[in-house]
């Protein structure tokens, strides 16, 4: 179980890696005005998301692995992983938002300001957070 729950965290931190850094190429892209810079931002963007997607299946696949196939959290007294598995709902929610985003940008009807978007940018941090307390503290 120690190779799985390795993986998944190896897996975890790439997939956050994406989800911190691809809304920040979509403030660039709010921000940009020169026709080339704004299409190197959204080949960026296309990369980084269809890299990051990929990263998050094994993430999940090794999460769910633990959990169904070690019983990782099951039993009484182990709500925290009803939590997590919620805001793991989130994040994939998240990771969809950013390439519907992305989207937008790529047709040229982005209606989001960078200012929104930066405050868009920190949901990930927080959710991570929460994630990382939920798995060690285990409050209920």
């Amino acid at each position: 179980m120690l190779w799985i729950k390795s993986l998944h965290i190896v897996f975890i931190a790439s997939w956050f890696a994406g989800l911190f850094y691809l809304p920040r190429i979509l403030v660039n892209l709010a921000q940009e005005t020169n026709p080339a810079a704004t299409q190197r931002l959204l080949l960026m963007g296309r990369k980084l998301y269809r890299f990051t997607t990929m990263l998050a299946f094994p993430a999940v696949l090794f999460g769910a692995w633990m959990w169904l196939g070690y019983g990782i959290g099951k039993g009484p007294g182990n709500g925290w992983l009803h939590a997590k598995l919620f805001l793991v709902i989130l994040v994939i929610g998240y990771h969809h938002a950013c390439g519907s985003l992305l989207k937008k940008f790529e047709k040229g009807v982005n209606t989001r300001s960078h200012v929104w978007l930066r405050y868009f940018n920190e949901v990930p941090v927080l959710l991570l957070l929460a994630i990382v307390i939920l798995v060690v503290v285990k409050p209920f």
